[in-house]
């Protein structure tokens, strides 16, 4: 079974995610911030991450990055889903790693969508 880290400051926005993904099948962990989300990391075997941009603490960018230099999830999938709409801030994820990009509210079917591909279930 995957395991899928939701990473927002918003506790409705991780809820709807994680409804998502648990009518999946898929166990899902909760962070507040990047720096939660690393800290969790070190003791769960994380498959995938959604991630916001605009945290307290850290933001996505940096934890994307601070992720990237484990070499445990120097590959693991991220996706980021934030309210943030400009070229520059899909610019700056892919640049810090992530491997999609979309904006908030992401539709229930696209999300499955998307773990169906970046995630072996």
């Amino acid at each position: 079974m995957a395991t899928i880290m939701v990473v927002d400051d918003s506790k409705t926005v991780r809820s709807y995610h994680g409804a998502i993904l648990k009518d999946s099948g898929i166990t899902v962990v909760e962070a507040e911030n990047g720096m939660e989300a690393l800290e969790r990391s070190l003791d769960a075997e994380v498959d995938l991450y959604l991630v916001d941009v605009n945290m307290p603490i850290m933001d996505g960018y940096s934890f994307i990055a601070e992720l990237r230099k484990q070499p445990r999830y120097a590959f693991t999938p991220v996706i980021m889903i934030t309210t943030q709409a400009q070229e520059i801030d899909k610019v700056e994820a892919y640049k810090v790693g992530a491997n999609l990009f979309e904006t908030k509210p992401i539709k229930p079917d696209q999300l499955r969508a998307y773990v169906d591909l970046l995630v072996d279930a």
